[in-house]
């Protein structure tokens, strides 16, 4: 019988009527089920809290504010106490508190005021390099009301990171980092810090974006709209469980003021560095010796890549990746059993990994992959990177113009005015046509070409058989590699 011929029947005939009751039961327990199935599907999502006050008492005795004390020969910024030299709050509230311009420069004390955190009963404090750089004096005071001073474990400039240490009677209340990796976007977050001197505040909001860079080589920020402003420089971020997932560092803000675009280092890259300081008083960051460029789509059809992934290696100094025998032009895909994304995702994997460890580098070469073992060196003892030597190569007086540009053979005095070694080979860039291809990657006079589809060009001639090899294999642009001042870059120009 359908539903319909069911239903009918129910309505005509009265006693139907318990069957029709049975049906109604049924219908109601179908939907009873789907509810509750609907009820039952996992979500790692939260809602929000009925009041953030248990998290803010369990973790504010293990909040800390720092005073320094700095004598410079600056003047003090009216209407509030006065910034660290390079504090990324610097430019943000100069304008804002200093309306009239900087007076007389004269020697005096001034004080700046940030936040931090205890990390163990023992003393350690994390807070922000900006806002203890160049303190005479350093003092923390405690949730409390208690009082200590504090001396320098370790800095790292490069995430903005110091470590500090206290001597206390008793043992003190602290926090422990949580995984960063683990936020998402949307959930919530808490900040604790000292805000323009006012003491302990807390401000509650969501993480807004993961991985921000600002300027740093191994930025990864957390953004978020939880309330930051001047003070809560070096304060932490809590996620719901009182784990710290980034320190506060920056803010975004043409006024000066929290605008909801507050950037927190993120705890997994805080948490590292820590770890080095304590133990080291120094970082000690692994390095593969490469200098490396993204692999942009026009790159990887020049390549004849398919995905544009990894990093694209422009130059091999002296160093672990040259005697592992890495060459400019390998695509490195995958490190130390991981794949590579990008070049910002390589940096930080190299940098998180231990100086002197032997590792697997997977590059793509002329269509195949082939497998490195490279052994890391210290990247603080190799800072400065040698300059690039070109392979010698004959010289001609000719002058053509390819691709858009008046080229000519590279001489070994012209190679000298260009920061080159004096036996670098390569085209040189004499003119450029506004309107071309080349010019709008960026090639101007002065550029050298070093390389073309890979291969080193030193005469017109070579560059020209490099056109004609790539049109023959059906490929629509030509890889080259340029040279600007010793530093190398490879750029994609179309050959149709």
């Amino acid at each position: 019988m359908s539903t319909r011929e069911m239903s009918q029947a129910l309505r005509s005939d009265g006693a139907a009527w318990p069957v029709r009751g049975a049906l109604h039961m049924m219908w109601a327990v179908a939907v009873g089920l789907a509810l509750v199935i609907g009820q039952a599907q996992p979500s790692h999502a939260r809602a929000a809290p009925e009041s953030f006050a248990d998290l803010a008492q369990q973790v504010s005795p293990a909040v800390v504010n720092i005073t320094t004390s700095t004598t410079v020969a600056a003047p003090a910024l009216p209407g509030g106490p006065m910034l660290p030299p390079g504090s990324p709050f610097e430019d943000f509230f100069r304008e804002f508190m200093d309306p009239q311009g900087p007076g007389p420069s004269v020697p005096r004390q001034s004080n700046a005021l940030g936040s931090g955190f205890v990390i163990s009963e023992d003393g350690f404090i994390v807070t922000n390099n900006h806002v203890i750089d160049g303190a005479d004096e350093i003092e923390v005071e405690f949730f409390s009301g208690t009082t200590l001073p504090a001396e320098v474990v370790g800095i790292d400039t490069k995430t903005d990171i110091a470590l500090l240490k206290v001597v206390s009677d008793v043992p003190l209340p602290f926090v422990s980092f949580g995984d960063s990796d683990l936020m998402r976007v949307g959930d919530w977050v808490l900040a604790v810090g000292n805000p323009l001197g006012q003491g302990f505040s807390v401000s509650a909001g969501i993480v807004s974006a993961r991985n921000r860079a600002l300027a740093g080589t191994y930025d990864d920020f957390i953004q978020t709209d939880a309330a930051i402003n001047r003070g809560n420089s070096g304060g932490p971020l809590f996620n719901m469980e009182g784990q710290v997932v980034g320190v506060n560092t920056a803010i975004l803000s043409p006024n000066g003021g929290s605008i909801g675009i507050g950037f927190s280092m993120a705890s997994n890259v805080v948490s590292k560095v820590v770890s080095q300081l304590q133990q080291f008083g120094e970082t000690r960051r692994g390095w593969l010796g490469v200098k490396i460029q993204d692999v942009t789509p026009d790159v990887a059809e020049a390549m004849g890549i398919k995905a544009a992934a990894g990093a694209l290696v422009t130059d091999v100094p002296e160093g672990p990746a040259r005697e592992a025998g890495m060459k400019p032009g390998d695509v490195i895909i995958s490190f130390d059993g991981g794949e590579v994304s990008d070049t910002r995702d390589l940096v930080r994997r190299v940098a998180d990994a231990e100086v002197g460890k032997a590792v697997r580098v997977v590059v793509l070469r002329e269509g195949r992959t082939e497998t490195l073992l490279v052994t890391l060196g210290r990247r603080e003892e190799a800072e400065a990177t040698a300059t690039p030597v070109g392979a010698r190569g004959p010289q001609a007086p000719a002058r053509q113009e390819l691709l858009g540009m008046t080229l000519t053979p590279l001489d070994s005095e012209l190679a000298v005015e260009l920061g080159l070694a004096p036996d670098a080979s390569g085209l040189v860039v004499r003119e450029i046509d506004e309107t071309s291809a080349a010019f709008d990657k960026g090639l101007r006079p002065g550029d050298v070409i070093a390389e073309a589809g890979q291969q080193k060009v030193a005469t017109l001639a070579d560059l020209q058989d490099r056109i004609d090899e790539a049109k023959e294999a059906g490929r629509k642009s030509l890889l080259l590699l340029i040279r600007r001042g010793g530093e190398p870059r490879f750029v994609a120009l179309s050959v149709e």
